[in-house]
């Protein structure tokens, strides 16, 4: 499968070619498998390349009203925003491994600040806390510290070493339950900008009993998700966007119908009989933020991000803001303090490529009026345009 036709399905599966575009969320967050949530930035400006008409209203309904989408942690030990009966899938496959080492590193915590009996002392804490979202429906963290005083202790940690300073507990109790799929992250306090959000009980997106997946049912469900979404494409990229161990994702494709292919020289797989040609989608533009699932769902990026790597992501590996031209990345940019969105092409895409990625900048710029994003992993293209 050449460069070209895999550009072509990445216009049309993500949904960026104008006539792949839909104004439905949940059907965003599927074209991609799910929407990177850990700048909350991110969430609402994906969808809205993506739309026909941009709107962070439809995506917010779809959270927090209809309650189809969910926030929450799993591939990659990250947040993303994903269709509600993926939660049991991700959960299985990637979540439920976390929390034995959350548990010691929390436990390991109070007894370094001399709490008795941590064990006994945090499962306390995290039933009164579900206890008083279940009551309150949902709560901000500050909210609940006050309903459930053990929460305000503070603990030292990293004694000794540069990062040594103090964490609340509440920081510590509400990631536990949230990992443990207990709670969820709600409505945020303030803007679709904002960080700081409600907490509320998960049976609120999940009111029905749902048997849960075995690890390798569910490890097998994600790969088959991600390889209609992202294939062809390496057993690498695969490992990579997971976050699963190498063993796992093989285990999980041996047990899947899927076929070699040749990715200009290096060996790929997609799902068998997803060999056809994509038609090549009309010339496509868009300005995708920062962790975009596009910009970051593969591990081998050449393909579609060239040479450009040192000015587009910063030194962990977190893609900034990007401009796209018919499935490769042209450019970065950024927004200024006045508002404006500005641009900068890294490559010459052609006079009408550079005439719509204008456009889509002014338009860019009006839509979000008087919000301001700033990416939580600033890149040096982004820096170097918002100043």
């Amino acid at each position: 499968m050449t460069v070209e036709e895999r550009r072509a399905r990445l216009g049309v599966r993500h949904r960026l070619a104008p006539g792949a575009r839909v104004d439905d969320a949940v059907a965003i967050a599927e074209a991609v498998v799910a929407l990177h949530g850990t700048d909350p930035s991110t969430v609402f400006l994906s969808a809205a390349a993506r739309m026909v008409t941009p709107s962070s209203e439809r995506l917010a309904r779809a959270l927090y009203d209809d309650r189809r989408l969910v926030r929450t942690l799993c591939m990659r030990r990250t947040m993303f925003v994903l269709p509600v009966p993926m939660v049991p899938v991700v959960q299985a496959a990637c979540t439920d491994a976390l929390v034995p080492g959350e548990r010691r590193r929390t436990m390991a915590m109070l007894e370094q600040n001399g709490v008795p009996d941590a064990d006994a002392h945090l499962r306390a804490l995290e039933v009164a806390t579900l206890a008083a979202i279940q009551t309150q429906g949902e709560a901000t963290g500050a909210e609940l510290s006050k309903l459930v005083p053990g929460l305000r202790r503070k603990l030292l940690v990293g004694v000794g070493t540069k990062w040594e300073g103090m964490i609340g507990l509440t920081t510590r109790v509400l990631f536990l339950l949230s990992t443990e799929q207990k709670i969820v992250r709600g409505r945020p306090k303030g803007g679709w900008t904002s960080s700081q959000y409600r907490w509320s009980p998960m049976s609120s997106w999940l009111p029905d009993a749902v048997t849960p997946p075995t690890a390798d049912e569910a490890r097998i469900d994600l790969a088959q998700r991600w390889l209609q979404a992202f294939g062809p494409a390496t057993v690498a990229d695969l490992t990579w966007w997971t976050g699963l161990t190498l063993g796992q994702v093989r285990k999980a494709v041996a047990a899947l119908e899927v076929e070699e292919v040749d990715l200009e020289g290096v060996p790929g797989i997609v799902l068998a009989g997803d060999i056809e040609l994509t038609p090549a989608p009309e010339p496509w533009v868009a300005l995708l933020p920062s962790l975009d699932p596009t910009t970051m769902g593969w591990k081998q990026r050449n393909w579609y991000l060239g040479e450009h790597g040192g000015a587009l992501f910063d030194t962990n590996g977190n893609a900034g803001p990007t401009v796209w031209f018919d499935g490769r990345i042209v450019g970065g940019w950024a927004q200024r303090r006045t508002g404006e969105v500005v641009f900068r092409l890294l490559e010459d895409p052609g006079r009408e490529a550079r005439d719509a990625i204008e456009a889509e900048a002014a338009r860019l710029t009006v839509w979000l009026g008087d919000v301001r994003v700033t990416p939580r992993f600033p890149t040096p293209l982004q820096r170097e345009l918002a100043s």
